[in-house]
């Protein structure tokens, strides 16, 4: 058994190889093929940013605004609506908008959205923020990786470096600074129109083309020239480019849930095992590699520990390992809390909306747990059963001698006739006899009764 798996991993070791390369090419291929529009120089591109602010937004944001500078577009519109996330996304989105090659209008939008949390440094470091009615703007206050509050000199020190850059971004923008910092300090939030007396925004608009019409014949300063915007003429001749996401960032924003990673990471796990263990069963290799792939790329977006990704794959090594060697279930124990580990290790220090569920980790441990078991002491059973086909399987089965045995002669065992030699004495013709022994094609017998004498 033990031989047997492993020629069959070392054989299909390649094909796992291809499939994998087969489908990191195809993934390649259908990132690079999915870009936005360019649209007609001189209008007002558009992107939609709704939902929590992670790698993703950044990449399509930063995306977006390529392509609005590749274009000579006269401006980008940002439509923002989220409750936050992560700081470092933020701080990338924060820094792209702020290299001022072309204007950024953030637009908290549609009516009933807000710009929470990370949100509100976004809008604030726009060169023109503007928010639709019935929306809201604030609540950014650093909480820890479960949405608690961050107590001690870590939380002072995560506060005051929040403050900071959310004043900096003010004072660059020229707005209110004092609010930007009890947003930090103390949670504070503001509607649309308290927002524009505050000077936290520039105006409220009720809709983009009220927008665009409000903002058009502004001024606004970038690095290296001042630009007056013509929104009203773009969206006269129609030059209205809405770059929304495109297939690959769609599908990353999809599977960028650290729980789906975590899944996918075990179920990969499972399946490639799975197959090892049952050799020619094809469903579960070919899913567990694209399984595998897809987490990788969900890690690719996604802040993570790489001591949480080698914990877990250790963990079915383990597993795997359980099956070659003795060990009273120490290796298969071992695995299941290097999985438990590796879960909770692998998005430590995330907020709380990007950490794996602990119930997840403590539910897919004890299953994958009890699946092993199940597995290995099926295999242990096997392998303790005698053999159930070939010629040794004779041995111990009961027949007639067809011939005098004196001390060798023909006997008839499940339903052959084979040539038999007696341990001792002799035997007549139609006695009952077991066999003892097999060399080549000859069996050694003894008489049943001689048998239950020496018994």
């Amino acid at each position: 058994m033990r031989n047997h798996l492993l020629v069959m991993l070392r054989t299909r070791r390649l094909v796992f190889a291809r499939r994998l390369l087969l489908l990191v090419t195809a993934l390649a291929l259908l990132a690079a093929a999915c870009g936005g529009p360019g649209g007609p120089e001189g209008a007002v591109h558009v992107l939609k940013a709704d939902g929590d602010v992670n790698p993703v937004m950044y990449r399509y944001i930063n995306r977006g605004i390529d392509q609005a500078e590749d274009a000579k577009a006269m401006a980008v519109v940002i439509e923002l609506d989220t409750p936050g996330g992560l700081m470092s996304s933020m701080e990338d989105i924060v820094k792209r908008i702020e290299e001022d090659r072309i204007p950024v209008i953030v637009f908290v939008s549609p009516k009933g959205a807000k710009a929470a949390s990370a949100g509100t440094f976004i809008t604030m470091a726009a060169n023109i923020a503007a928010m639709a009615p019935s929306t809201r703007i604030g609540a950014a206050s650093p909480v820890g990786a479960g949405g608690e509050d961050i107590e001690g000199t870590l939380g002072k020190k995560v506060t005051e470096d929040a403050v900071a850059y959310a004043k900096s971004i003010a004072n660059y923008r020229g707005r209110n600074a004092e609010w930007a910092e009890q947003a930090v300090r103390e949670a504070v939030s503001a509607t649309e129109t308290e927002a524009v007396d505050l000077n936290v925004v520039d105006l409220v608009a009720d809709d983009l083309p009220s927008l665009l019409e409000a903002v058009d014949g502004r001024e606004v300063q970038l690095v290296d020239r001042t630009v007056t915007l013509a929104t009203k003429e773009a969206l006269d001749q129609n030059k209205i480019v809405h770059n929304d996401m495109n297939l690959a960032e769609r599908f990353l924003d999809l599977i960028s849930d650290p729980n789906i990673t975590f899944l996918l990471l075990s179920l990969g796990s499972i399946a490639l095992f799975y197959e090892i263990v049952n050799p020619g069963q094809i469903f579960p290799g070919v899913f567990g590699a694209i399984a595998l792939v897809i987490a990788f790329f969900s890690l690719s977006v996604l802040p993570f520990n790489w001591a949480g990704v080698i914990l877990i794959f250790l963990a079915f090594a383990l597993f795997i390992a359980e099956i070659f060697v003795t060990s009273g279930g120490i290796l298969g124990i071992g695995g299941v809390v290097a999985l438990v580990l590796g879960g909770l290790l692998l998005t430590w220090g995330n907020p709380s909306g990007f950490q794996v569920n602990r119930w997840l980790i403590y539910s897919i441990a004890a299953a994958a747990g009890a699946f092993f078991l199940f597995v290995v002491t099926s295999i242990i059973r096997i392998r303790r059963q005698p053999a159930v086909t070939g010629i040794n399987t004779l041995i111990g089965r009961h027949g007639v001698a067809r011939s005098p045995l004196d001390p060798s002669g023909m006997v008839f065992v499940d339903g052959e006739y084979w040539s038999a030699t007696l341990e001792e004495g002799s035997a007549e013709e139609g006695e009952e006899v077991v066999v003892t022994a097999i060399e080549g094609l000859k069996l050694t017998v003894r008489k049943v009764g001689k048998e239950l004498e020496h018994d």
